[in-house]
């Protein structure tokens, strides 16, 4: 569904699939994460995968849409996803950087009951940290190697011809 809606906004079957690859980078960190500090699957931690699979798609969202509006400026494929990732980094930082710290109090957390909601926090760190290196990496090189060479000439031809009607 999630899917459906992403192709419909991208007007696309790619860019979605591009985003969607997020995904279980985002699950193996989350995994990895509960397997390295000894943490079970419980309802805490689901709840974290699905906080943890929200943000990094929107990450991944950032890095195709800004790179899909600088090739409707005309600029290459490779052209529009260095400058994408360029400027795209530091909100994605910093986004992945404040939810990690916000839940690290989670992870570490002592105390009365905190050992069952330990592993929500353990979730969120070690997803979304493992899955910010890899979609730094993994978005570009997908992006350049499936997307679709977008016909700017004729997106330039619909340009004028619709300032044409409207200069009637």
């Amino acid at each position: 569904m999630v899917y459906l809606v992403l192709a419909a906004q991208f007007e696309s079957f790619i860019d979605p699939f591009i985003i969607m690859f997020t995904v279980p980078l985002a699950l193996a960190g989350a995994l990895f994460s509960l397997w390295y500090f000894n943490q079970t699957l419980n309802i805490f931690s689901q709840i974290g995968i699905i906080m943890l699979i929200g943000l990094v798609t929107k990450n991944g969202i950032l890095i195709v849409e800004f790179a899909n509006q600088i090739r409707e400026k005309g600029a290459s494929k490779a052209q529009a996803i260095i400058d994408g990732a360029a400027s795209r980094l530091r909100p994605v930082l910093m986004t992945s950087l404040a939810t990690a710290l916000g839940a690290l109090p989670i992870a570490l957390a002592f105390g009365a009951g905190s050992e069952s909601r330990k592993g929500m926090g353990v979730v969120i760190v070690g997803g979304i940290m493992f899955s910010l290196i890899l979609t730094l990496f993994v978005i570009p090189a997908l992006y350049s190697y499936l997307s679709r060479k977008k016909d700017v000439e004729h997106a330039q031809q619909s340009i004028s011809v619709h300032d044409e009607a409207l200069s009637y």
